[in-house]
């Protein structure tokens, strides 16, 4: 006895794998119930698929039935006309302003939001920012800042040891939103590559002297953002 059922079928990135949904008195099999339907006595010309309506190719052409599109396709197969228009797209592309930049010698343009090494920045004055608050420390996903404070003369607490360690940094920016006296800043620098892991562990003066550095794009970064922080 043969049965025949309608099986939907779909396919897959992969074009080597098919998933199949036989339907069979209202009921919907999966691959695992398909012994179980009596498929194994259905030979595979029986077995009816349904149109693919459910996708569509990206890209497909239809072909219309009529004399000039098949004159037209004709036309295209025997004198390649994809071939030629790939190989002008190819030349055409010679006298093309290049999209690449000669790096490190060229470097794109970066956004004031770049999140790149790490800095500690001073008043005008030269006095430090930082006034040990900890909300760096306390907000930093990765646990990845140190702080040690102690109290000045008049009162107000100073950073007397403030590491980061950059092999655990995850580059979230938190740290710089908790701050509320702009002092730990992740600057525009991103090529502080090193040989030893030991050399990614910055201390408070090294970060200071990332600070002199790049105070002026900084404070240019911030002046341009301020708006939306």
């Amino acid at each position: 006895m043969f049965w025949c059922f309608h099986v939907a079928a779909f396919r897959l990135p992969f074009p080597e794998r098919m998933l199949g949904t036989v339907v069979s008195g209202g009921r919907q099999a999966f691959p695992g119930r398909l012994f179980q339907l009596g498929l194994r006595h259905v030979s595979p010309s029986t077995v009816l698929l349904s149109k693919r309506s459910c996708y569509k190719y990206v890209g497909e052409e239809k072909v219309g039935s009529s004399i000039t599109a098949q004159l037209n396709q004709g036309f295209h197969w025997m004198f390649l006309s994809e071939l030629i228009r790939a190989m002008g797209m190819v030349v055409g592309s010679f006298f093309k302003q290049p999209a690449t930049i000669n790096y490190p010698f060229e470097k794109g343009p970066l956004s004031p939001r770049f999140r790149g090494e790490h800095v500690l920045r001073r008043y005008p004055s030269g006095e430090e920012r930082c006034i040990a608050c900890k909300l760096c420390e306390a907000i930093c996903p990765a646990q990845a800042i140190t702080i040690e404070a102690e109290e000045r003369p008049d009162g107000s607490r100073r950073a007397t040891r403030y590491d980061i360690d950059m092999c655990k940094c995850i580059y979230c920016g938190l740290c710089q939103e908790a701050c509320p006296v702009d002092a730990i800043v992740e600057g525009p620098n991103f090529e502080f590559s090193t040989e030893t892991r030991e050399e990614l562990c910055y201390n408070k003066e090294k970060l200071l002297l990332n600070g002199d550095r790049w105070e002026v794009a900084i404070a240019a970064n911030l002046q341009a953002d301020y708006l939306y922080r």
